[in-house]
């Protein structure tokens, strides 16, 4: 069965190797590069108010999308050279907040912050 990122992974695999880039994907450098890549999506929210984060402009929003893809691209690399199912990883760790935040202990907790 084919894994639904398969083909974006083999499509990053292939840059990295045309251009000769596989040198720099240590875990520690693809690592980094998530991190700054979501600094860089989190620029565009800077100085927003909540309300303007919510109804961003559609040329913000399409900068939005690139850096967001940015942050999917460099953790799929990351994933590949680590062994690691992302979408495995994500499901495993979607069970561990539901077992952590329990719905009514989380929906109780949502409304005392919206009370203070």
């Amino acid at each position: 069965m084919t894994h639904p990122l398969d083909d974006l992974v083999h499509a990053l695999r292939q840059f990295a190797q045309e251009r000769d880039w596989e040198q720099f994907h240590s875990p520690k450098n693809l690592a980094a590069s998530v991190s700054i890549e979501a600094a860089e999506l989190l620029e565009h929210f800077q100085w927003l108010t909540e309300e303007q984060s919510r109804r961003l402009p559609d040329a913000r929003k399409q900068d939005v999308a690139l850096e967001m893809a940015d942050v999917l691209l460099y953790l799929l690399q990351l994933s590949d050279k680590l062994g690691i199912d992302l979408l495995e990883a994500a499901k495993a760790k979607l069970k561990l907040n539901a077992a952590r935040f329990p719905v009514e202990q989380a929906r109780r907790m949502a409304r005392q912050v919206s009370d203070s």
